[in-house]
Formats: structure tokens, C-alpha cells, sequence
């Protein structure tokens, strides 16, 4: 038997695992250069960020760059320099113009950087063109996030999602060097040349896509069946007609705090990019004691990755199956309007999210301006300012929840019958019970329930006025 403490919640515990395997900056085998090699697994320790300012002002430029950054170190890299370009677009050949490029080379070999960090996703020949000037790695923002989830993810749904996502970025992106690039052919197609037209057949290039085309096909079809039990538990739930709200909103927002302190459900924690990305499902309970269900789900970015976003779709089918969403924003964050512009681009690609009722959250308001926070709340009429960490702002949450839920349109009156008192214990659960009277027939039922539940009532049940 091991004596461990009791109060460690299982977060706790997938916390101290994820923090006992670290990358550690400075052990890199990384080769001198870097067409020596294939394909290259993606290492980040000692980065150099480079940004494309194209439109806004100065502020959300550096705060674009800032978030790359907290992205990186989330990632376990040693972040060296930042670097911002004043374009009215990105240069089509080497992302940051020709002149720029060898400008960032020599910054790269001065600082003994082994990475760039691109705040944006490049095209497969921009970043090729920029690897061969600064003589180093390479990788775009969408890589990056994409590292950040590989590393998080734990069930086996979430490292099939990740890894899908991974193949969709990495298909065009494929290279090969000297003779893998081979495209000669035999037969007709060369023009009827026979002995000596002959090609190599199948390149090892070509064959690397079609095993990943292969494993995208698999992945997608084990992600259906996966999804399948969720898809399960969510129609009982909305058979049994429990209201259901989804947790969204900007990665490290707060969401997993906020469901931690309105359910006890004790899940990881970090102030970290990502930290969490599968989603988690607790019942909870108003004021009034009506049972709801609320779900955790996977954080959102700037430039989310389509991919992610694709890969991460029945996932996101919580949010577009909710009832209400409470929509969580960082009241801390030097830009929090960018954050909820950011999150509601995700809801528009979510069938049905954008009709969902919605309260704003406006979290860590212990850490927060109160200049900010009072220009959020006039912003956001329909919001709620709190604080996960202190508990602060929680009661008039749970009621502006109560609000928002939908009604439970029929107040019953009935003598059930007491083999049958799974339907009371039903009413408790699923509705509000105003009063019970035990006679000897049965249980006088007062109560407020939703459709279903009345139904059943109305077919087992007698009106109290006919007794």
C-alpha cells in the first residue's frame, strides 16, 4: 500500500505525470545541415519568433507575437529572440522578403538559435526557401500548436484526432532529396522508348503519401467508432431531457478552474497553453437543485488550425449540442476582445453553435483591471464577472444558469403510485418538486417537470383532483 495524500484530485495526479517528462533545452543532435536529412522529427529548444505585421496597430502585432511565445515555451522551447516585420503582405517566397531573411540568419547565428518560429502558417515552398537561407529549422505557428497537442493529448480519441491533424499538415508538405525525387516512367507514357525508358516505378516519396493517405482513411474511421459512445451518452442525457451547458472559450481562459469549482470535478490544471483537450462531462445542480450537465472542452486559439478543427469536430459537437454555453474569457489578458472575437470565428464553423443562448464569463477578475473589466461588461451585456481561483462571482453565475435553462413548462399534481417511485426520484433529479405527501395510495407529487417526464406521469399517475 502507498501512503498517499487523500486531497489530491486526479488532475493532481496528471499533472505530476505530464511534469516528470520535460524536454530539457540544450541536448539537440540537430545536424549542421539541414537537407542531410529526410524527415525531420520536430524538436524545439532554443527558438527565434518572426511575425508579418500586415494590418492593425502596433500593440496587436507584439500581443499576436507575445501569445507565439507563450506557445513555444508551452512547448518546452527556450525563446531567444522576437522579431516583427512591417509587410503589407507576406513575401510569397521566403515569408519575410529575401533581404529581411539574411538579416534574420545572422541574428540566429548570433544568438545559437536551432529553430525559427514563424507566426503564421507558411506555404510548403516558403518554408523551404526560408530553411535554405537561415540554415536552420523552420516551423509555422500551425506546427507548433499542432506539437503542443500531440504532447497533451491522453485518450486514445484525443491522440487519433491529434494524429490526423498531424498527417492533413504534413501530406503537401512531404520532401524528398537526390534520387527519391524521381518521376521518370516506362511504357507508353514514355512515349514508347521500352528498354531504357524504364522508370524506378513508385518513388519513396510517392509511397510515403499514399501510407499516410492510408493511415488518415483508418484514423478517420476509428474516430467515428470512438465518437459512437458519446454520441451514446449524449442522446440519454437529452432523452432523460437533462439540460446540457458547454464550457468554451480562449485556451487558458480558466475553463478547466471554473468546472473544477462549480462541480468538484478535480481535473488538471495548469497555466499552460492547451492544457486540456479532452473534454469532460459533470453534473452539477442549481440553486433550486435541477440537475444539469456541464462539459469541458478542448481550448481555442487565434489561426486555429483547420485541421484541428476538422480532426476535432466530434468533440466540438458538445458545444453544438448544448443548451447554453458559457463562454469563458481571460479578464487579465492585455486584448480579451480579440480573445471573444477569436472563439466566436470557431462557433461559426460549429453546426448550430451560433444559435446557442450565451453567457459571457469574464474569469480571473482577482487578477484583473477593473478599468478592463468594466468596459467587458458593457460590451457584453449579457456576462458575469468572476473568479474561479477565489470563488468570487459563482452564486450569481449558478443563478443567471438557472435563468438561461430551458423551462420546465409542466407544474404537476399527482397521486404516483409507490412502485413506481423511480418516477419521483426522476422529478427530483430532473425537475423542481415543490412538495410530497405520502398517503396510503401513494405519493402526492407537486412538481415542475419537462415534457418527457410528464408524460410518463400522465400515463402511470392519477390527478389528485380525481381521488
Amino acid at each position: 500500500m502507498h501512503d498517499e495524500p487523500e486531497d489530491l484530485a486526479v488532475g493532481d495526479y496528471e499533472l505530476e505525470e505530464r511534469q516528470a517528462l520535460r524536454r530539457v533545452a540544450g541536448l539537440s543532435t540537430e545536424l549542421e545541415d539541414i537537407t542531410e536529412v529526410e524527415y525531420r522529427q520536430l524538436r524545439l529548444e532554443r527558438v527565434v519568433l518572426v511575425g508579418v505585421w500586415t494590418s492593425g496597430s502596433v500593440f496587436d502585432a507584439e500581443n499576436s507575437l507575445q501569445e507565439l511565445r507563450l506557445l513555444a515555451e508551452t512547448a518546452g522551447s527556450d525563446v531567444l529572440e522576437g522579431l516583427i516585420q512591417r509587410r503589407d503582405k507576406p513575401d510569397p517566397a521566403t515569408y519575410i522578403g529575401s533581404g529581411k531573411a539574411i538579416e534574420l540568419r545572422d541574428i540566429v547565428a548570433a544568438s545559437g538559435a536551432d529553430t525559427v518560429i514563424c507566426d503564421g502558417e507558411l506555404t510548403p515552398g516558403q518554408l523551404r526557401q526560408l530553411e535554405e537561407v537561415v540554415k536552420v529549422k523552420v516551423i509555422d505557428r500551425t506546427a507548433l500548436i499542432l506539437d503542443i497537442f500531440a504532447q497533451h493529448a491522453k485518450s486514445r480519441e484525443g491522440k487519433a484526432q491529434v494524429e490526423l491533424a498531424q498527417l492533413q499538415y504534413l501530406l503537401p508538405r512531404l520532401r524528398g532529396w537526390g534520387g527519391n525525387l524521381s518521376r521518370q516512367v516506362g511504357g507508353r507514357a514514355a512515349g514508347g522508348v521500352g528498354i531504357g525508358g524504364r522508370g524506378p516505378g513508385e518513388t519513396k516519396i510517392e509511397l510515403d503519401r499514399r501510407r499516410i493517405r492510408e493511415r488518415m482513411s483508418k484514423l478517420r474511421r476509428q474516430i467515428k467508432n470512438m465518437s459512437t459512445a458519446r454520441e451514446t451518452m449524449r442522446h440519454h442525457r437529452q432523452a432523460r431531457e437533462v439540460p446540457a451547458v458547454a464550457i468554451a472559450g480562449y485556451t487558458n481562459a480558466g475553463k478547466s478552474s471554473l468546472l473544477n469549482r462549480l462541480t468538484g470535478a478535480g481535473v488538471l490544471v495548469e497555466d499552460a497553453l492547451f492544457a486540456t483537450l479532452d473534454p469532460t462531462v459533470r453534473r452539477a445542480r442549481t440553486p433550486d437543485g435541477r440537475l444539469f450537465t456541464l462539459a469541458d472542452t478542448v481550448g481555442f486559439v487565434r489561426h486555429l488550425p483547420h485541421q484541428l478543427v476538422e480532426a476535432f469536430r466530434s468533440t466540438l459537437e458538445e458545444v453544438g449540442d448544448a443548451d447554453l454555453i458559457l463562454h469563458v474569457v481571460d479578464g487579465s489578458h492585455p486584448d480579451p476582445e480579440s480573445q471573444l472575437a477569436a472563439v466566436r470565428e470557431v462557433f461559426a464553423e460549429i453546426e448550430g453553435a451560433s444559435a446557442i443562448p450565451e453567457i459571457v464569463v469574464i474569469n480571473k477578475a482577482d487578477a484583473a483591471d477593473p478599468v478592463t473589466l468594466a468596459r467587458l461588461t458593457m460590451k457584453e451585456r449579457h456576462s458575469v464577472v468572476v473568479s474561479a481561483r477565489t470563488g468570487s462571482g459563482m452564486g450569481e453565475l449558478m443563478a443567471m444558469i438557472e435563468t438561461e435553462l430551458p423551462r420546465l413548462d409542466h407544474e404537476v399534481r399527482m397521486l404516483v403510485p409507490y412502485d413506481r417511485t423511480d418516477l419521483v426520484a426522476r422529478a427530483h433529479k430532473e425537475g423542481e418538486v415543490l412538495s410530497l405527501q405520502h398517503t396510503g395510495d401513494g405519493t402526492i407529487l407537486h412538481a415542475r417537470v419537462l415534457g418527457a417526464l410528464f408524460a410518463e406521469l400522465d400515463r402511470v399517475a392519477k390527478p389528485v383532483e380525481t381521488v
